[in-house]
């Protein structure tokens, strides 16, 4: 049973956020203006300056943020992030993070990143941000805001997918993966998207897999500035890589933002609007958006999931991601069942069984013997009354018969009728 809270953030129209959709990803750091942050409970929200996720060739690196975050964002409460932390919180798994690199020093992650070679440099500040989301802690002294990450007792392998300024490059990417199979990853997080296959990343991915690690990759860049009516959808890569999972942006709504790219084999969509985390300099907050970060919070789903079920293999871990995410044209990951949901042996959705609650795993036979028994009262409570109504109808009918039968009553009035 979903909490209340995430009902009502699931009801939310989408149209709070659509400001938020419109921030260009690649606007130079400097400029970054104050977006509206839709607020949980459908109020006015908060104002944050937007992450970029490429700065300009001659733009310097992202500036600290000045504004700080008052309350919990929706994303995070759509996850259900705090029943799941009472089941796991990916404690004793590595997620290797291919981006624009992870500050080691950041607010909320000081103590659990390792960037290999320049990785540890982030001047976007883009893979800070989503690092914040899988596995950021609340380090902002108990103010309440309520921005830890989806598994926030995993370690980040920070890695380069990009260069200084953000631009994805797939020899980058491949040496990435490589890294992150030599370290033994759980869960290889790849927040970029190529728009050309490269023969050395599919046989890097397929390694990675026979590694026995999950890879989680965009299935499109994050949106470029204006409309992308002009884009035809094609696929992205590594999320199009057999046994990648190729996860989505979606609004509060659950629908893809209208400025999304297309694109087709998607396994699940995850929060991608509004969505909140620090940044490599300073302590404030910053907005962010776009299939790179829903595909944050999936690999914090799987490493939530890794860590709770260390003998599962990569492919089982994938397939109860998907199997218990929630039904929609494109299933919507559900970071709290993943982890607690019991799946039967077909280990599809159909064979979900029953779900745990914060304590134990469910038992529904009392709720079943509940059920059988209001039905119950249901039956004879409609049969006295069907009882009372027969009886108001046909005892002043009797009365009048004087206590004859009807058909008795019946054959004298013909015979009267009939008579001479």
């Amino acid at each position: 049973m979903r909490s209340s809270a995430r009902e009502a953030a699931r009801l939310l129209s989408g149209v709070g956020c659509v400001a938020a959709l419109l921030l260009p990803t690649a606007l130079p750091a400097q400029a970054a203006p104050l977006s509206r942050v839709p607020a949980a409970d459908g109020k006015k929200g908060q104002e944050l300056p937007g992450m970029p996720s490429a700065i300009d060739s001659d733009a310097p690196c992202t500036p600290a943020s000045r504004e700080k975050a008052k309350k919990q964002d929706w994303s995070r409460q759509r996850l259900d992030l705090d029943r799941l932390h009472g089941y796991s919180t990916g404690a004793g798994v590595t997620v290797a993070l291919i981006d624009t690199g992870v500050d080691t020093g950041a607010v909320g992650l000081d103590g659990r990143v390792t960037a290999e070679g320049t990785a540890g440099d982030d001047c976007v500040g883009h893979g800070t941000f989503l690092a914040g989301l899988i596995a950021g802690a609340d380090g902002d002294g108990g103010d309440g805001a309520g921005l830890t990450g989806v598994a926030p007792g995993a370690k980040i392998l920070a890695l380069r997918g990009t260069d200084q300024r953000g631009q994805a490059s797939s020899a980058l990417v491949v040496a990435a993966v490589r890294a992150a199979i030599e370290a033994d990853a759980e869960v290889i997080a790849v927040p970029v998207a190529l728009p050309r296959r490269d023969a050395e990343l599919t046989r890097a991915v397929a390694d990675a897999r026979r590694a026995g690690a999950v890879v989680v990759a965009a299935a499109t860049p994050d949106p470029p500035r204006g409309a992308n009516d002009e884009i035809p959808a094609r696929s992205y890569w590594p999320a199009a890589e057999p046994g990648v999972l190729s996860v989505a942006d979606m609004l509060p709504a659950g629908v893809r933002p209208d400025n999304a790219l297309r694109t087709s084999g998607v396994d699940l969509v995850a929060p991608g609007a509004g969505v909140v985390s620090g940044g490599p300099r300073g302590d404030g907050h910053y907005l962010g958006a776009g299939a790179s970060v829903a595909t944050a919070y999936a690999a914090g789903a799987v490493a939530a999931v890794r860590a709770a079920r260390p003998d599962d293999s990569a492919d089982e871990v994938a397939r109860r991601v998907t199997a218990t995410a929630y039904p929609a044209d494109i299933p919507q990951l559900d970071a709290y069942a993943a982890v607690t949901t019991v799946l039967g042996d077909s280990g599809a959705a159909g064979g979900v069984e029953r779900a745990a609650d914060p304590v134990t795993v469910r038992d529904t036979s009392g709720a079943d013997r509940a059920t059988d028994r209001a039905t119950l009262f249901v039956v004879l409570g409609t049969g006295g009354v069907l009882a009372v109504l027969w009886g108001a109808f046909a005892l002043p009918r009797a009365r009048a018969r004087g206590w004859r039968p009807a058909s008795a009553s019946a054959r004298p009035v013909a015979a009267d009728a009939d008579g001479d």
